[in-house]
């Protein structure tokens, strides 16, 4: 059953033994502070033992607190950090799992006490970032090389730069939220040449170590980025050597637009952008968004519309989904709810470590139990 979702795949010298990865979710796990909490701990080696073939660890910060979105996002930006990312690796493989760290900048939408960097001043929910000089972008660029380097010491087997979300990376990529007249901004070649820096100086900087993209399709905004540009810069990805393309939509400013807040509610309902970035690129695409059933996600892989399949709160709600899944028991898995308001995202946005409100009171005293 389901041969297309059990079957190998290999990234650049890496077997994945399944096509299932563990898609980065922040869920307020780490300590105050960025630090790897025994919760955080705990909750890896627990999507490790699901079964998938790998997890990315969520939003490792590259500069705190400007790049930070919260005071409880991971810290990759200091080796004070360096023994709780090796713990948390290690967590992971040893739970027979690649262990891949997600780093990122928030530009904008930091949590910062002062303002904000963005590549233009573009009010922000009420505040306006500060537009970043050139010293200031080689100076994130070397934070990013950097993070990406503690993230090989610490042992985990790949790297991925966070270029979803409407975070900095996708930042300057955007029409919308990119003004600039310099060689940074205007047309596509120059809002691109940030992202591709970092691609390249990163990769030189990890050598073996294959470095992932989590990659922003389409903001689902008028004026935003569209399929029409981000698709050649997916193709500029490729030949850039990057290992895989992890593909999602929408930004926080787009997520609670009514029309978004219903297409989200839909069973795959990202997987659209997957395959449009799929059809121009000649490396592995990852496809979430609410691929929540093994006969979506099987069938999207088995039609080419994606290589392998990102599982995020539909994992952390069940744990068991992939057992369950491969051995045809998907009527014993605990959903995902659409409907429950994305209580998860209002527990993490004010601040506070998030707990999924499907579970039955047995599981949520057992997550008691664990982690807090």
């Amino acid at each position: 059953m389901y041969s297309h979702l059990f079957s190998e795949i290999t990234i650049q010298g890496l077997t994945l033994k399944n096509r299932l990865t563990m898609a980065p979710l922040y869920l307020g796990y780490a300590g105050e502070g960025g630090t790897v909490s025994r919760m955080m701990l705990e909750h890896y080696r627990l999507m490790a033992q699901s079964g998938v073939a790998m997890i990315v660890v969520e939003n490792a910060t590259v500069e705190h607190p400007t790049g930070s979105g919260s005071n409880r996002t991971l810290r990759a930006d200091t080796d004070d950090n360096l023994d709780g990312l090796r713990q948390l690796a290690e967590a992971i493989k040893q739970e027979g799992a690649l262990a891949c760290l997600q780093i990122n900048h928030a530009g904008r939408f930091a949590h910062a006490t002062g303002d904000p960097v963005a590549p233009s001043a573009v009010k922000t929910f009420g505040r306006f970032p500060k537009a970043l000089e050139k010293t200031e972008i080689g100076r994130i660029t070397d934070q990013y090389v950097k993070a990406a380097a503690r993230a090989k010491t610490a042992g985990f087997d790949m790297v991925e730069l966070h270029g979803g979300t409407g975070y900095l990376l996708a930042q300057f990529l955007s029409p919308r939220t990119n003004q600039r007249t310099d060689e940074y901004g205007g047309s596509l070649e120059n809002r691109q040449r940030f992202a591709l820096k970092v691609v390249a100086r990163v990769k030189a900087a990890v050598g073996s170590v294959p470095v992932g993209y989590r990659f922003l399709a389409d903001e689902w905004m008028p004026d935003g980025l569209h399929l029409e540009e981000s698709k050649p810069f997916a193709k500029r990805l490729a030949r850039a050597g990057i290992a895989y393309i992890s593909v999602m939509g929408g930004t926080y400013e787009s997520f609670s637009l009514p029309d978004i807040v219903q297409r989200s509610k839909q069973e795959g309902y990202m997987l659209d952008l997957a395959a449009a970035i799929r059809s121009v690129v000649d490396v592995p695409v990852i496809a979430a968004g609410r691929l929540a059933t093994g006969t979506v996600a099987d069938r999207a892989i088995a039609e080419e519309k994606t290589d392998l399949i990102g599982l995020a709160r539909v994992l952390w709600a069940d744990p068991q989904w992939p057992k369950k899944v491969r051995d045809g028991r998907d009527a014993d898995i605990l959903d995902c709810s659409p409907d429950c308001g994305d209580a998860c995202m209002q527990m993490v946005m004010k601040g506070r470590p998030a707990f999924c409100v499907a579970w039955t009171a047995e599981k949520m005293k057992a997550w008691k139990a664990k982690f807090v």
